[in-house]
């Protein structure tokens, strides 16, 4: 596993504005803070999001695409790209693959991280197809096709040179994978913050410093992290 200050360029892949920082913005927090520089890839403008009645539907993707970047902020992230494809829709097809592949070969990230491809039965909300759509085709992604010159060589033609990605990091867990815990306590407080941008999403702010505690608190207690630690927790697959 690399070690954070060997890590100069991570790229994070999620499906939706608010899934990043619900995932991973303790972390991107730290690493930021050491140097690197983080970029984001939402798949979606999260356009079928929301829970206003009021707030037109046609106004949703600007909207969160806007509070996204305000949350990226919090953690010192500048660098987002918005693939736009439809919320609620997403599918793990040869164009989404593809697109990513572009990111990867633009950004050249050492380590990328994404959502798990793989359904679980403890949490509906960990399921959510876009969810296991997202990390599918960033495993595809990954490996084999933003190292291989023969795929999508209209990249080729874009000046895009193949890249190969060192680290997959997938959040969650799966028993037996190789895992990293990230101490995140010290970062907590910029996490909430990133998730609290996301106002036309948040039905209960007051309450989501306390939840997020407690999931982060039980990530640091399955890590052997010491009591009152907050985790973000990972399974690391190696690519090289």
């Amino acid at each position: 596993m690399l070690e954070d200050h060997e890590v100069e360029r991570v790229l994070v892949v999620t499906a939706h504005p608010d899934d990043v920082d619900f995932g991973v913005a303790g972390s991107v927090a730290r690493w930021t803070a050491a140097g690197a520089h983080v970029t984001y890839c939402i798949l979606t403008d999260g356009d079928a999001g929301g829970f206003d009645p009021d707030v037109p539907r046609g106004d949703i993707a600007g909207i969160r695409r806007g509070e996204q970047t305000n949350a990226a902020t919090q953690v010192g992230v500048e660098d987002l790209h918005f693939l736009g494809y439809p919320d609620g829709r997403l599918e793990v097809s040869l164009d989404l693959r593809r697109d990513i592949s572009r990111i990867i070969r633009e950004v050249r990230p050492r380590r990328v991280v994404t959502q798990s491809p793989l359904r679980t039965m403890d949490s509906v909300y960990r399921n959510h197809p876009d969810h296991l759509a997202c990390g599918e085709a960033t495993c595809c992604a990954v490996y084999p096709d933003s190292r291989n010159p023969f795929t999508f060589t209209e990249l080729l033609a874009e000046g895009l040179e193949p890249w190969t990605v060192e680290e997959l990091w997938v959040m969650g867990a799966v028993p037996g994978a190789e895992e990293a815990f990230v101490d995140i306590t010290d970062t907590f407080d910029r996490k909430i913050k990133a998730l609290l941008c996301h106002v036309s999403q948040m039905t209960d702010p007051d309450g989501i410093e306390d939840r997020l505690r407690e999931w982060n608190g039980a990530n640091a207690e399955a890590g052997g992290l010491p009591a009152g630690t907050l985790a973000e927790r990972y399974v690391v697959m190696p690519t090289v």
